[in-house]
């Protein structure tokens, strides 16, 4: 006679939520395990924001003292690093908002035009670049137009498709609905695709195949 197996997985407590206790329960330790479990994930993500190395690095610091404060504000209905997310991604956008009253202007800044910010110079794309540039110089190309998307697209597009957070869990981050980051996502997909092609036709005009 055959018995009913408990689903695997189904009541198990996330290794996360017990280090949590530990770290409320005074072991300093745990909550190192935490921050070296993540502070590359939540570097990138904040570089990703800040676009800047050095706000990146004091974002992350910042984060994960904020979340060490707050900690008794977690209440586990989900992932602390969804949790955790969320304040990076809010410590970030404070950094940029202090950083834009004394900004100046730089070759390296993107240009804001109607379609949102596009990086003000790419190297010239030729029909087929896989021929013409190496694999570091494709994703460096990939990154700078990944900039260019509209702030609140890049973000979600980051989270989702570069970090792997599900749906859910950047909604949740972000403080917006299923659906409007589903409606992000989108967008900024359709628009990173349509800024590629654009980049890769640049090098000759059809009109006149001058080169731009």
């Amino acid at each position: 006679m055959s018995t009913i197996q408990p689903i695997a997985g189904e009541n198990e407590q996330h290794p996360d939520v017990a280090l949590v206790d530990r770290v409320r329960g005074g072991d300093v330790s745990a909550y190192d395990t935490l921050v070296r479990k993540y502070d590359r994930q939540v570097f990138r993500i904040a570089q990703h924001i800040t676009q800047n190395r050095e706000d990146a690095e004091d974002v992350t610091q910042d984060a994960f003292l904020k979340a060490y404060e707050k900690l008794d504000q977690f209440q586990g209905n989900s992932k602390f690093y969804t949790w955790l997310v969320r304040i990076a991604v809010n410590e970030s956008l404070m950094r940029l908002r202090k950083r834009r009253t004394s900004k100046m202007v730089s070759i390296d800044e993107d240009v804001e035009t109607e379609e949102g910010s596009v990086p003000r110079d790419l190297a010239d794309w030729s029909p087929d670049p896989e021929q013409n540039y190496s694999q570091t110089e494709l994703a460096e190309i990939l990154r700078r137009t990944v900039q260019g998307l509209p702030h609140g697209f890049r973000v979600v597009f980051v989270l989702r498709d570069v970090e792997g957070l599900s749906t859910e869990e950047t909604a949740e981050a972000l403080g917006l609905s299923v659906p409007a980051v589903k409606s992000r996502l989108l967008r900024a997909r359709l628009q990173l695709r349509e800024r590629l092609s654009r980049y890769f036709r640049r090098k000759k005009s059809p009109a006149d195949g001058v080169e731009k």
